[in-house]
């Protein structure tokens, strides 16, 4: 069997490479190719381009990019007719992946959404693309299952894949033993995974650590960088304008990262579920200019940026989106962090809500049971009995 993925973001790249996992578990046959990032490629993905290269946010930051797209979707065509895939996976990155199901299903080929994008929450009459263009939605959150329920699309609620990924990573005791020791308090820093991301939010964050250090000036700041590049240029911002900050840089640790922090700053995105399971409170920030800001008023209906608060329906986990002068967010997360390190009981209420008010949601088996419903749509059946141990990222 053949499958041609399309994944744009890193998250979903992650998330992609446990799911051809699953797959070649239960047969050995199988053949990957599409787009996609490094992990899935270290899974034997054919990579046609590495479309996490691409990951970006907003219309400004699209539109230079508009022409790179449009000769990756005419190259998906002419793959679809030359080679004729089994199927198409496609992960979030909406933009994007409707151009590649339109051609999908154009070749007949049958398009499976994995992790479908939040439509509910900022493009709901977009509902009309997945109708015509998507055979199976594979939804990752419980809400999300009855949105498209009632309006017709065939899907499958499996569970978020994030939680098989925290349980199957084998962490770096050292590490955790280096920084779990310590007398002091430590916060976990998450500048987030795109280049526009940090961008737009460390210059923030470090505000903010800049004056959490002036009250707590025994408390260890660890920063989680997605990659070398992003670390190079947090160290580079700090060492230009706060040289003397108790702040150490990391890639590669960011589940230990979370592990040992006592609670969190971080850019709003997919991590949030892994501070979730392993119960790290945490202050989010998304940062935007006034363009995009307008934008998003006029098209978004969700209220919640973090997964914990729309999974719970109310804010559980305090967010703050920053537009403009960003003293005001500034001031608000300093007084969560500086409450959560001067009183450790007001972060265990924290966790202690956010655990009630998400129930089972956290349960892992999402890839396993994401896995076995395409096969079982593509008349496939399994040749090998399926592995327990899942390799983490």
């Amino acid at each position: 069997m053949h499958v041609f993925f399309s994944v744009g973001e890193p998250s979903g790249d992650q998330h992609a490479a446990h799911l051809i996992d699953e797959l070649r578990s239960r047969r050995t046959d199988w053949v990957f190719s599409g787009f996609g990032g490094e992990h899935m490629e270290e899974r034997g993905l054919n990579s046609l381009y590495r479309l996490t290269n691409l990951a970006v946010m907003g219309v400004f930051a699209v539109i230079p990019l508009l022409a790179k797209f449009y000769r990756l979707m005419k190259q998906a065509e002419r793959f679809f007719a030359e080679q004729r895939p089994d199927a198409v996976v496609l992960v979030d990155f909406p933009g994007f992946n409707w151009w590649i199901a339109r051609k999908a299903k154009r070749a007949g080929i049958p398009v499976f959404y994995y992790l479908p994008p939040q439509l509910w929450a900022w493009a709901p009459w977009r509902i009309k693309r997945v109708q015509k263009f998507v055979d199976h939605v594979i939804s990752s959150l419980p809400f999300e299952r009855d949105w498209y329920e009632e309006r017709g699309v065939k899907v499958e609620y499996v569970g978020h894949p994030f939680f098989d990924e925290i349980q199957a990573k084998q962490l770096d005791q050292r590490f955790l033993s280096t920084w779990s020791n310590l007398r002091s308090p430590v916060v976990a820093v998450l500048p987030g995974s795109r280049n526009a991301e940090i961008k737009h939010n460390w210059a923030l964050q470090v505000e903010i650590v800049k004056r959490l250090h002036a009250r707590h000036p025994e408390a260890q700041f660890l920063v989680a960088c997605y990659k070398d590049a992003h670390r190079r240029h947090c160290e580079a911002h700090v060492l230009a304008h706060a040289p003397t900050l108790p702040i150490h840089f990391f890639v590669c640790n960011t589940s230990e990262i979370i592990e040992v922090g006592d609670c969190a700053l971080m850019v709003s995105g997919s991590v949030s579920l892994e501070l979730l399971a392993r119960k790290t409170p945490p202050v989010v920030l998304y940062r935007v200019d006034w363009p995009f800001y307008v934008i998003g008023r006029c098209l978004v209906i969700c209220k919640f940026m973090t997964l914990a608060n729309l999974i719970a329906r109310r804010m559980v986990v305090p967010e703050f989106l920053s537009v403009g002068n960003p003293e005001p967010v500034v001031k608000d997360a300093l007084q969560v962090l500086d409450l959560w390190l001067r009183l450790p009981e007001e972060r265990a209420k924290v966790v202690a809500e956010v655990t009630q008010a998400i129930g089972d949601f956290p349960a892992t088996g999402a890839t396993a049971r994401a896995a076995e419903f395409i096969m079982s749509k593509l008349g496939v059946q399994p040749v090998t009995t399926p592995t327990l141990h899942r390799e983490a990222a």
